[in-house]
């Protein structure tokens, strides 16, 4: 064996490995993302039928911004410091964010009819899973739409703290559909960006498996951000 086919059979190895790598850490990226979901939808329901809960929560401003900047804080921290957590500990993080996250949105169980908010979740993850279907196989560089939608969402959030001295239902409305087409267009565009990423990498080591959990992260917060706004669009109010 000469030394040219030889490093073709590393070539080789490299890629067989890669290519088995790459389906492990996609289906650890939706089955994290699919926990999270759960985990977040059980403490949701959980505290809305806790009435001293929720009095503790909804009762008291400080305590539910506190929450709400915990969660901010949180997301943060994964993204920035991920490569100095140990995956444990990353993970545990991801858990009580999803925790907290329920918390805070415990109220739709109170605002809207449990028909709605069902009819809602399967509308949304056909349109999440259609999007990342999307985004997943095709081959055009979503990047462009990807930072038109992002600059939008900066966009929406604004006008969205704005709509609160306002108290606009006309524009609250106008907002939750665009929110809805920020984040259909987000979805293809942080499928594809995390294929790109895992399929890059040659071991399902610790590493490569923090990147599928930010992913997972990235997913999460897409589908609940696609779920509360096209509940203000399609959900019933008690």
């Amino acid at each position: 064996m000469n030394q040219d086919e030889f490093y073709r059979m590393i070539d080789e190895a490299e890629g067989r490995r890669s290519s088995l790598a790459f389906p492990a850490l996609m289906r650890k990226v939706y089955t994290w993302m699919a926990l999270a979901l759960a985990i977040t939808g059980i403490t949701s329901f959980g505290v809305a039928t806790s009435p001293n809960i929720l009095q503790l929560i909804f009762g008291n401003q400080l305590v539910f911004f506190g929450l709400c900047i915990a969660e901010v804080v949180m997301v943060i921290m994964l993204s920035a410091r991920l490569h100095k957590m140990s995956l444990t500990t990353a993970t545990l993080m991801f858990v009580l964010y999803s925790v907290l996250n329920g918390v805070t949105m415990a109220s739709i169980f109170l605002l809207y009819t449990m028909s709605s908010i069902a009819t809602t979740f399967f509308i949304c993850s056909g349109t999440f899973a259609a999007m990342a279907f999307f985004g997943y196989t095709t081959k055009r560089d979503l990047s462009t739409m990807g930072r038109i939608a992002f600059m939008a969402l900066i966009g929406l959030i604004i006008a969205t703290v704005v709509n609160i001295f306002v108290k606009s239902s006309g524009f609250g409305l106008i907002l939750s559909y665009l929110g809805v087409l920020i984040f259909v267009g987000l979805t293809a565009w942080d499928t594809q960006k995390i294929k790109m990423m895992l399929n890059s990498v040659d071991f399902a080591d610790e590493g490569a498996q923090k990147l599928a959990l930010i992913g997972s992260l990235t997913l999460y917060l897409d589908f609940i951000n696609m779920f509360i706004h096209m509940l203000r669009i399609f959900g019933s109010r008690e």
